[in-house]
């Protein structure tokens, strides 16, 4: 069966390894695909993340960032428990048991594991964020691999929510309700948001920020309907007054993805490259 990464031109040598699971004999969902370039080095991994408000999508997203393997990227796209299959903290579970899965395995597959970056759009970077702000504690590691960290080294944050309780308060006129029970946010903790801050709070990558967490790139279009613009500011502040290195760019007039102002795969060439050394040609990355 063809794939959205097979329909997008994997560059030449790239070899992939198809629904690895990360838990032995668990969840359909608890699985991921590895590409891995050509060339015997060790190589930074990039752990993408895909979107869908925490109810659909899939690690075979058309959005796979495959121009980064030209670049001596490795790279993993990653299911995990949607809200219908489990409720919070469940995919940040899942998403921390694939970062350990990959960790352990990273001599195998010539895999840096001191170079991870975690990389999504929407739910994909809100659970890009956790995996950034957790990294100090081991509160949402359960399962294989306890032996390894689940921290990630840098993160790549395009337009996630963060937090739950102030989203309807941001959103543009026309843009979606959140307060409703069955909102996305809602259903992923289990109930009306405003009915349970406790919950929300602890959904929170705001909640969890300290100087150890790694550097961030966020990226927000000021238009969006689906995630307010504003949800952005709440985490960049947060970081930058724990003493975290963030960068914050927005796009103006962009909505919730499908970004089509150059700047946006410019700057996160220039962020890898400044945190991991990898210097890029004009072409990687246009598929931000």
């Amino acid at each position: 069966m063809s794939t959205a990464s097979d329909q997008q031109q994997l560059p030449a040598g790239v070899t992939v390894h198809r629904d690895v699971a990360y838990v032995p004999n668990g969840h359909e969902r608890q699985k991921l695909d590895l590409y891995l370039p050509a060339g015997g080095e060790k190589r930074p991994l990039i752990i993408w993340i895909h979107g869908g408000a925490f109810r659909r999508g899939s690690k075979e997203s058309p959005e796979l960032p495959v121009d980064y393997l030209a670049h001596g990227f490795a790279l993993a796209a990653i299911n995990y428990r949607l809200s219908q299959h489990a409720i919070f903290p469940a995919q940040l579970e899942d998403s921390k048991t694939a970062v350990r899965w990959l960790r352990a395995h990273a001599d195998h597959f010539k895999l840096d594991s001191e170079r991870f970056i975690a990389w999504g759009p929407s739910a994909g970077a809100y659970l890009s964020a956790m995996l950034g702000t957790t990294g100090h504690t081991t509160e949402f590691d359960v399962g294989e691999h306890l032996a390894m960290s689940s921290q990630v080294q840098a993160v790549v944050d395009y337009f996630g929510p963060t937090d739950f309780l102030q989203m309807d308060a941001q959103r543009l006129p026309d843009g979606m309700v959140h307060n409703t029970a069955d909102s996305p946010e809602s259903e992923l903790i289990g109930g009306a948001i405003q009915d349970h801050p406790d919950k929300v709070a602890k959904a929170s990558p705001i909640t969890y920020v300290t100087s150890d967490a790694p550097p961030f790139l966020i990226v927000h279009g000021d238009s969006d309907l689906l995630v307010p613009y504003q949800q952005s500011p709440l985490l960049v502040e947060a970081l930058q007054k724990a003493g975290v290195s963030v960068t914050f760019y927005t796009v103006v007039g962009g909505g919730h993805g499908g970004f089509t102002d150059p700047q946006v795969a410019l700057l996160t060439q220039a962020f890898l490259a400044e945190q991991f050394g990898i210097t890029f040609s004009a072409t990687a990355g246009d598929e931000a």
